[in-house]
This record gives structure tokens, C-alpha cells and sequence, in this order.
């Protein structure tokens, strides 16, 4: 029975790769472990994989994502985490050594000499003889170490020594507890020299002890708690279960005495229900329908485009241009000119009514079928991803961290800029001859906000520098000029071709073109309206919204510094805002936790979109209701697909 458990021990223990004992385990992302000399063996005979930047199972096929995959190969698997618990359970079955068997002195060993061992040092990791015994004890540097005698039946623990990955023959007995990292001594001359607090492992272990001790007693305690729930909860179960069989009796005792009348009753309900979903389905059909005209009709007007494009007409290009334009007819206006007066059915639903159903069997009414109708004009749904930028670029020394985003046409290309904090730089992205181009203009020092100024120009917010730079975007970034400011400041929006806004930590001030403030909005009624404008944009009335992280509010005032209207929330779902921007059709969008917050453009609120990934930074909506997010270094387009009916 033993010899079969520590069969099934060792085959857990076990590589599947090696199909040897783990050595040096490493899990990846779908928990399978293996070692990791074999894990970087597997990588190189996978070009996909390198060519990825992943790690693929072996097992599952499951990719691991190399947090740093600009080092090499070689090390991409020394970035996985290490499996503690398997680690332990490999030198829990290394480390006992049994006394029975026969061990050599290991000093007469070195020596030449096979002499039994008749005793065991824990901390030299050694077996000794009778002799080499009292020589160890006379000798200063091991005259306190704990001997154990071989002679009995007794087991003794092997302590595992941990070598240094990068000088091999050394072993991990230093912490530098500036760094928080175990080294050897040649690790600590070399690497942590200038580190003030470097100890010895050794010197440690009480303190250590003593958090381990303590977190484990903290986990008993825990575990109990857990145990005692379980308990209640499966009690509850039975409960449950026993509750159960007596209404299920009760339910076909109650269906076996109705039953007669109901099969009258349904009838009359499903031949209701049928003309209902019949006019449901034929209205929505006709919805497709009208679809698909308008689907035929923007082909005609690519086609359109394209054939002026192609003729390089000027007249063909400019007629082209005027039935872009924002003015012209919406090709939805035709929607419903038919069904005008005609209720919409939005659901169906059927609401049971079984009061007192057993005393009126001989007029039984089971329920009726309820309609609800959707209001006319607004259909609006989830959120939905259509894109991922890729914005790390060549000459990047750090992961990207976008903040700020903007979006132009310039010469008909659809151009997105972006602030890169980390990289200390502006960057554009864009599609040419249906190739991805980007381009990159490096500053001094991170870039905050970014606003457009004209059809080819931004302004970017320098603040570490009190600068704003003017950038022009063709769609590569040249820079044009830089305004040096009295203030540093983060966000910007431009007001008028002659004045802008900008923030900086606790007001906004109003600047003319050569960054002179022409005046500052900080307090109404003797009331601070600013703590920290993260972000701003201009609405279509020509107001200033600001997001305030600090405030957790949404601001919304005149450049004369009147409030017009101020939205914050309270409590667990309080508002901690960063990105603003607004939509084509007036709606304001906010950065908050996890969701963006649409607000109406008198700041009452309307929904969260909690289909967003993490934290969303930087907000900007084009004038194709796309939704550009920068999210942890990362800047996703999302169609919130609000169509108008």
C-alpha cells in the first residue's frame, strides 16, 4: 500500500516533457507545470510560438502571454512563475533521509576512504563518522551545529541548499531587502553594492517563523469558518430537498384537478399569442427589409465615391465631397414613413394569474398575454470591440501608457493621435493603400492632453515642462511650434480658433493662442468648483464639460465660468472619472471604473456600458459614432451601434 501511494506521488510529481522528477517547476497560465529547462526547450522547437510572443501548453495548446518577451528566448521561460507547492512536495520527498540504510562518511569519502557514517550534520548536509564527529564539533565553525545519530530508526531531514541561477556553484543564503530578492554572495557584490540593507537568510528565519506560524493560524481559523458554513449550507440542502418533494406533490395535485379547463384555456392563449408574434415578426421583417435598402443605397454611394475618386474629376470629387458633408440627407430619414402610426411590439411576455384558480375551475383564466411597446425614434445596445491598435512602436523603451486620444481626417485618411506617457512621446496611426502606417514625435518630456485645432493640427499639453506644442498632422506628426505657460497643464480643448481651454490641478483658465490666460474659472459662490480637471472636451453649444477624478463630478460650464449643470454620484457606485468626450448626437461619454457613463447632454444620466475591459483612460467619439478607448496601454474601438430611427 505504501510503495503504491509514493508511486502515485512520484507520477504527480512527475514531468511530462522529461518524464523525469520536476526541477525547477514553473506553471503556466492554465496550471499545467513542467519543468523549465523543458518549457524553453519546448519554445525553440516552436516558431509559432516565438513568432507570437507566447508560450503554448504542451498539454492544453493554451497560450501564455511572455511578460517581457523583448529578452531572449532563453529566458522567457525564467519569467513564469515558480510552483511553490509542487517545489515543496519534491523536497519533502528528497529531504527524508532514512538512517537504515548504509551512508558513507562524507569527509572520508573525499578522502578515499569508505568509513560508515554514524552521524548527520543538518546544516553541513553531511554524514560523519565517529572521528570526523569530533572533529567537527572541535572546529569553530561547526562546534554548535545539530549532529544527529545514524544509529536508530530515526529520520532526519535533508535541507535543500538553492543554488543561484546565474553563478551555478554558489548557493542563495543573502537577502537584499531593498531589492526584496534572495542572492548569493557573488550576486551581492556584483548587483547590490550600493543597496543599504543586505542580510543573511539565517538571520531572518525567526521573524520568519514567527509570519508563518502566524498567517497559517490565520488559515486555520479561516478554514474553520469555511468548514462551519459548508455544513450549515448542507443542511440547508436537505432542507431544500425535503421542502421540495412536498410542493412538487402539491403543484400535480393542484395541474391534476385543472387540467380539464386549462387545455380550453390554452388554446384560446396560443391563438393569441400566435397573431401576436405573426404581427411582431411581420413588422420586423419589414425592419430588414428597409435594411436592406439602405444597405444597397450606401453601396451606391461607395460606388459613387469610388468612380470620382478613380475619374480624379474635380467636379466628380467635390460632388462627392458635398453628399459627404454633414448637412446632407441621412440616407435613415426614409425609416418608418410607412408605420408612422403603427405601435411597434417590442416583447412578449405572459404573466400567470392562478389566484383562487381552484374555486373558479368553471371560468378558469390562467393569465393574459402582455404587450409592452418600445418608445418611437431610439434603439441603443452593447458596446462592441471592432478593433485593437497595436501602439507599441519601434524605439519604445517601456510598455505604452495612452492617456489621451484624438481623431482627424487628414486628405480623406482617418488619422489617430494618441499621447504616449511612458515613451515621452505623440503618435499617429493610420491606414494608406491599405497599409497600417504610424508615425512618432518624441518630446522632452510625457505628453497629457491632446485636442484638435484644426483639420491637420493638434495641441498637446506638456505639463511636467508648462508647454503646449503645436503639432501638425499630415498624417505624419511634424511639430510646428511650443508656447511656453505660466502653468503646467494636463487637459486642453480648444474653444474658439483664438482661445482655448486648459487645466491644470485645481482650475481651468482660459488661454489665448500664445498661452497667455485670459482669465481663470475656479470658484462660484465662493465655492471650489475644481480639484483635479482630468480631462475636457466642448460640447456642441460651445460649454466646457470637465471630468474631475479628485471632485468625482462632471462639470459643465460657460468660458465666462457660469455652472450650467454639475453630475456626481455617491455612496459604493460614486463616479471616478478620467476621459470625456461627446457624441455626434450630444450624449456625453465618461471614463469611470470598468464602464463608461453615457449622460445626455443636460447631464442627466442614461446607462453604464459595462462591456469594457479594465479601466478605460483616454475617450474619444468620431463622427461615425466609433468609440476610441485607451485602456492599459492599449487603444480599443468600440460601435455603441446607437442608430436612430
Amino acid at each position: 500500500m505504501a510503495t503504491s501511494r509514493a508511486e502515485k506521488v512520484t507520477e504527480f510529481l512527475t514531468c511530462v516533457i522529461c518524464q523525469e522528477l520536476y526541477t525547477d517547476p514553473c506553471t503556466l497560465r492554465c496550471d499545467h507545470t513542467f519543468c523549465r529547462k523543458c518549457v524553453t526547450g519546448y519554445i525553440q522547437t516552436r516558431p509559432d510560438a516565438v513568432q507570437s510572443q507566447t508560450i503554448p501548453c504542451p498539454c492544453c495548446r493554451q497560450d501564455t502571454n511572455v511578460p517581457h518577451p523583448s529578452r531572449s528566448v532563453e529566458e522567457w521561460a525564467g519569467q513564469m512563475k515558480p510552483s511553490i507547492i509542487i517545489q515543496g512536495l519534491i523536497d519533502t520527498q528528497a529531504d527524508v533521509v532514512k538512517t537504515g540504510s548504509a551512508l558513507c562518511c562524507s569527509v572520508c569519502e573525499k578522502l578515499g576512504e569508505t568509513t560508515p557514517g554514524a552521524s548527520w550534520c543538518s546544516q553541513c548536509q553531511v554524514s560523519l563518522c565517529e572521528r570526523c564527529v569530533k572533529i567537527h564539533r572541535a572546529s569553530p565553525a561547526s562546534h554548535d551545529h545539530e549532529i544527529c545519530d545514524l544509529s536508530g530508526e530515526v529520520k532526519v531531514k535533508r535541507r535543500r541548499k538553492v543554488m543561484c541561477r546565474e553563478h551555478k556553484d554558489e548557493v542563495i543564503k543573502l537577502v537584499c531587502k531593498d531589492c526584496h530578492k534572495a542572492v548569493c554572495q557573488t550576486c551581492c557584490v556584483v548587483y547590490h553594492r550600493k543597496c543599504e540593507s543586505v542580510v543573511t537568510i539565517q538571520s531572518m528565519l525567526p521573524n520568519l517563523k514567527y509570519h508563518l506560524r502566524r498567517h497559517a493560524k490565520q488559515l486555520s481559523k479561516k478554514i474553520h469558518r469555511k468548514e462551519t458554513i459548508v455544513k450549515k449550507t448542507d443542511e440547508k440542502i436537505s432542507g431544500i430537498e425535503k421542502n421540495k418533494i412536498a410542493v412538487e406533490n402539491h403543484i400535480k395535485s393542484a395541474v391534476k384537478r385543472a387540467i380539464a379547463n386549462i387545455k380550453q384555456k390554452e388554446k384560446q392563449l396560443m391563438n393569441e399569442f400566435k397573431d401576436m408574434t405573426d404581427k411582431q415578426t411581420k413588422q420586423i421583417k419589414s425592419d430588414v427589409k428597409l435594411e436592406e435598402i439602405e444597405m444597397q443605397m450606401y453601396r451606391q454611394h461607395c460606388e459613387f465615391i469610388d468612380q470620382a475618386l478613380v475619374s480624379d474629376c474635380e467636379m466628380d470629387l467635390y460632388d462627392a465631397y458635398q453628399a459627404c458633408e454633414p448637412g446632407a440627407v441621412e440616407l435613415g430619414d426614409v425609416r418608418d414613413t410607412d408605420t408612422a402610426d403603427t405601435r411597434r411590439i417590442d416583447d412578449i411576455k405572459f404573466t400567470p394569474d392562478t389566484d383562487n384558480v381552484q374555486h373558479i375551475l368553471d371560468d378558469l383564466h390562467l393569465g393574459e398575454i402582455d404587450v409592452t411597446y418600445q418608445e418611437q425614434g431610439t434603439r441603443l445596445t452593447s458596446p462592441v470591440r471592432v478593433n485593437v491598435i497595436d501602439v507599441k512602436m519601434a524605439g519604445d523603451e517601456v510598455e505604452p501608457g495612452l492617456c489621451y486620444v484624438t481623431v482627424l481626417v487628414v486628405v480623406g485618411i482617418r488619422t489617430v493621435v494618441v499621447t504616449d506617457l511612458n515613451n515621452k512621446c505623440v503618435k499617429s496611426f493610420y491606414t494608406r493603400n491599405n497599409l497600417i502606417c504610424q508615425s512618432k514625435l518624441t518630446l522632452d518630456d510625457s505628453p497629457h492632453g491632446v485636442t484638435q485645432l484644426k483639420e491637420n493640427q493638434v495641441m498637446v499639453a506638456v505639463p511636467d515642462s508648462s508647454q503646449i506644442v503645436k503639432v501638425e498632422v499630415t498624417p505624419d506628426l511634424v511639430l510646428l511650434s511650443t508656447i511656453k505657460t505660466s502653468n503646467g497643464y494636463y487637459s486642453l480643448a480648444v474653444l474658439s480658433p483664438s482661445s482655448l481651454a486648459a487645466g491644470s490641478d485645481d482650475c481651468v483658465d482660459i488661454l489665448d493662442m500664445a498661452g497667455h490666460v485670459l482669465r481663470s474659472v475656479t470658484t462660484q459662490n465662493n465655492e471650489t468648483l475644481f480639484a483635479s480637471p482630468t480631462d475636457m472636451c466642448v460640447n456642441n453649444k460651445g460649454n466646457i464639460l470637465v471630468s474631475d477624478r479628485r471632485e468625482q463630478s462632471v462639470t459643465c460650464v460657460t468660458s465666462e465660468g457660469d455652472v450650467v449643470w454639475r453630475y456626481a454620484r455617491t455612496g459604493d457606485r460614486a463616479l471616478d472619472p478620467f476621459g470625456i468626450t461627446t457624441t455626434p448626437t450630444g450624449d456625453i461619454l465618461v471614463a469611470d471604473s470598468n464602464n463608461v457613463v453615457r449622460l445626455t447632454e443636460t447631464g442627466d444620466y442614461v446607462t453604464d456600458h459595462q462591456d469594457i475591459d479594465c479601466d478605460p483612460y483616454g475617450l474619444y467619439v468620431d463622427r461615425h459614432d466609433t468609440l476610441y478607448v485607451c485602456i492599459e496601454g492599449q487603444l480599443h474601438e468600440v460601435n455603441f451601434m446607437k442608430s436612430h430611427q
